[in-house]
């Protein structure tokens, strides 16, 4: 059962949402629809510090709240249907997932479509990591993490950096990720009527802007279709309202299958990142949650990257 917060937030969510796309919305009206989404989460915590940086060439911001540990580092990969987004637009979101794991994050400005089509992002993602690695950070203090588009990157980036026989980091925890751009998962049309983020022609649109020809089933493009063989531990959350879950259920059924250790927590009554909404107390039992098994995952030893 929903808490009364989360209903009454959902209800107004639903009132002022976007009209959905159609077959003639252009990239700026995409775009605009997922500004809409990022704007709700609201303001980061006041003691939180964002810092303009670079990864190599590749550019981001370190965001850090308090004293975070020096020995957890987070790369995260920021949402947006790969259409958009940038570290900017989910400051808010990140910082207070960087506030429940004693981490600091880089967020990576990874290359957008259609400007940019797949798989840039990957290779940002994975060359992100790359540096890291380089600059001596440790593999068993870095984890991956995401939301939406960028929960289903981290796990591309995983499958990249596995069959480039990089070291594998500590674990990898996502919020609500989008893992099957072919929109096989049964919960994309079950919800379709209950999201009040989503619709299926910006899901439809966004994946064609990003994979242009390309195949939506390459694993690479949707991880959900990837062997999971030696990935790190996961984590993975998501509502059973949004049109993502099965995306969700289904990441947690390719790591059993590879043995890999996995939590999957589906909450109830809940709609696409719902962690956005910081007043509802399924989104802090959320990121406490996420927070509880970075910090379980990664150690305190010093990062030279920091």
């Amino acid at each position: 059962m929903p808490s009364w917060q989360s209903s009454f937030v959902d209800r107004l969510r639903h009132m002022g949402r976007p009209k959905g796309a159609t077959a003639d919305t252009d990239i700026a009206e995409l775009r605009r629809h997922y500004a809409y989404l990022s704007d709700r989460f609201g303001a980061p915590p006041r003691d939180a510090k964002f810092e303009p940086a670079q990864v190599g060439p590749l550019k981001g911001e370190w965001v850090r709240v308090g004293n975070a540990s020096p020995g957890r580092v987070i790369l995260y990969f920021h949402g947006g249907g790969y259409i958009a987004g940038s570290p900017e637009t989910h400051r808010a979101l990140v910082a207070r997932l960087v506030q429940a794991s004693d981490a600091a994050a880089f967020v990576l400005d990874y290359r957008l479509a259609p400007e940019f089509a797949f798989p840039a992002a990957v290779r940002d993602g994975i060359d992100a990591y790359r540096h890291l690695l380089a600059r001596g950070t440790p593999p068993q203090s870095i984890v991956f993490a995401g939301d939406g588009s960028g929960g289903g990157l981290a796990f591309s980036v995983l499958h990249a950096a596995r069959n480039a026989n990089l070291p594998m980091p500590a674990a990898c925890a996502v919020m609500s990720p989008w893992a099957d751009l072919s929109l096989s998962g049964f919960s994309v049309l079950q919800n379709g009527k209950s999201d009040n983020a989503l619709n299926w022609e910006l899901l439809f649109l966004s994946a064609r802007h990003y994979l242009r020809k390309n195949n939506p089933c390459d694993p690479y493009a949707s991880p959900v279709f990837a062997s999971f063989k030696d990935f790190p531990p996961l984590m993975v959350h998501a509502g059973s309202q949004e049109m993502l879950r099965d995306d969700a259920s289904r990441i947690g059924d390719r790591a059993a299958d590879a043995n890999v250790p996995v939590s999957v927590e589906i909450y109830d009554g809940m709609q696409h990142l719902f962690q956005g909404s910081r007043h509802v107390p399924e989104a802090k039992v959320s990121l406490q949650r996420l927070g509880q098994f970075i910090r379980a995952r990664t150690g305190a030893q010093q990062n030279a990257a920091q």
